[in-house]
């Protein structure tokens, strides 16, 4: 039994399963896990559940799933299916994060310090 005293906003389960619509999963298939970047293509709409449009305000700079769940204090499992919404709406954008450059052949690059002290 609910807490008549207790706030709405506290992340209850009563209010993450109204955020989600009783969902666990994006409608459509999406693969977002922690480090996936989202931006958003434009800011919010009127008449945004309001929890989307937080995310369409956050997300004027690519931020990591991770990070979006961070700054709504939602857990990831709602801003996924949140941002399942938005993309297949069309309102965000998501990508994979850049992957780390590999680094050069130790080799090489005593080759190139070797070559310019030649000179």
């Amino acid at each position: 039994m609910s807490n008549p005293g207790r706030d709405w906003d506290d992340g209850t389960p009563e209010r993450l399963y109204v955020i989600t619509g009783g969902r666990s999963g994006p409608l459509l298939p999406a693969t977002l896990d922690l480090v996936t970047l989202i931006i958003a293509k434009s800011g919010p709409r009127p008449g945004m559940q309001p929890e989307h449009a937080a995310i369409m305000r956050l997300c004027q700079s690519p931020l990591s799933v991770a990070e979006i769940s961070a700054y709504l204090g939602l857990p990831v499992s709602v801003v996924t299916v949140l941002l399942g919404d938005l993309l297949s709406a069309g309102h965000v954008l998501s990508r994979p994060p850049v992957a780390p450059a590999h680094l050069p052949d130790l080799a090489l690059i005593e080759a190139v310090i070797d070559g310019l002290r030649k000179l």
